[in-house]
């Protein structure tokens, strides 16, 4: 296994364009730092979505490519079964992901696909202007719940992780999140064990990531980051909720 001291070499040097407090700049870090502890930079193929994310492209050095809103899975699933040998990962938020595209990442996670998904869930769609998002909590304000989201209007946050986790073709599924450099250590272990699973064959592998959102919580960044611990983490229950145990 590689140090990775600096700048990881997965990263490419240059500023990232997110707003201040947003989460996506610490998992791009992280997971750059997996995949240069783990050597797989020659071998990595990362899909970004539509959204806040899609931006990876700019930040990751290694291949990356953009595709339709949601359809990340589906276009990995194809990548991975004509090239075996390269390590390949899904990264999405909760609005391409858990809406758009759950139907993608439900059918990818049956079929027990040997790909790697990392889940940004924020409760928002940050790109397009604040609106709900299907993890959106109850009474959580957003551009088109200017009064709160409600049971009985929106229906209840969607826990895709626990939907992941129920489903027989999953070999691991796990939530972390960014509230405190504990949890954010955590984090990278995870997602290193969400690598790990595919570089020995073991099948699909999925990590949820809950992660601040300054801009449209309308709070500080620093705040942001107890809403994680007193809000959301209430809700989306940090830990590992499926493992398996043979190859």
């Amino acid at each position: 296994m590689k140090k990775v001291f600096g700048r990881p070499s997965s990263l490419k040097n240059v500023p990232f364009r997110y707003c201040p407090g947003c989460g996506h700049s610490l998992i791009h870090r992280l997971i750059a730092e997996s995949v240069d502890t783990l050597g797989l930079r020659d071998r990595a193929i990362g899909i970004a979505p539509v959204g806040c994310a899609v931006f990876a492209y700019d930040y990751f050095d290694f291949d990356m490519i953009e595709c339709a809103h949601g359809r990340p899975p589906s276009v990995a699933t194809a990548i991975k079964r004509v090239r075996n040998d390269n390590i390949v990962f899904s990264y999405q938020g909760d609005g391409d992901l858990a809406a758009i595209g759950i139907g993608e990442i439900i059918h990818t996670a049956a079929r027990g696909e040997n790909i790697s998904v990392f889940f940004v869930n924020n409760t928002t769609y940050g790109m397009t202007g604040g609106q709900m998002a299907p993890t959106t909590l109850i009474d959580q304000k957003t551009t088109t719940t200017s009064h709160g989201r409600t049971i009985t209007n929106e229906g209840y946050p969607l826990k895709v992780t626990e939907l992941i986790a129920g489903i027989d073709g999953t070999a691991f599924a796990a939530r972390a999140s960014l509230d405190n450099i504990k949890n954010v250590l955590e984090t990278k272990r995870l997602i290193r064990k969400v690598f790990d699973y595919q570089i020995q064959q073991r099948g699909f592998a999925f990590l949820e990531i809950l992660s601040p959102c300054p801009a449209f919580w309308g709070v500080s960044p620093e705040e942001s980051l107890k809403k994680i611990s007193l809000e959301m983490s209430q809700v989306f229950k940090n830990g590992i909720l499926k493992e398996a145990t043979g190859v």
